[in-house]
């Protein structure tokens, strides 16, 4: 199960080989439709990289810090620094390729 991102908790999640947020809203309706892709993608990638969500609703300021200026968002981390985002809905299929990209870049460093 992902995990809740906090402003406290923040820094101590991120904080692994690869690390993907998911910026939603309640109110979002795209994020209801990407949220059961994600919990089937962390059923086959969890223990290869850490999944998490934050609701941006409240927390205006991170999401800012990173960019993210409509939700769904997924903020992907390496080693603890935000270095790509993806906006928007995608196909499982798509998104499990680019996550596998993401394992391959970490594996070759």
């Amino acid at each position: 199960m992902s995990v809740q991102i906090t402003p406290e908790n923040l820094r101590t999640e991120v904080n692994n080989k690869l690390t993907v947020i998911d910026f939603w809203a309640p109110w979002c309706g795209p994020c209801k439709i990407l949220d059961p892709i994600l919990e089937e993608l962390e059923k086959d990638y969890g223990d290869r990289m850490k999944f998490a969500k934050m609701n941006v609703d409240g927390n205006q300021a991170i999401a800012e810090k990173y960019h993210v200026l409509s939700v769904p968002s997924l903020v992907v981390f390496k080693n603890g620094q935000a270095v790509e985002k993806v906006t928007g809905v995608y196909p499982k299929e798509k998104l499990a390729k680019y996550f596998d990209q993401k394992l391959a870049e970490v594996a070759a460093i």
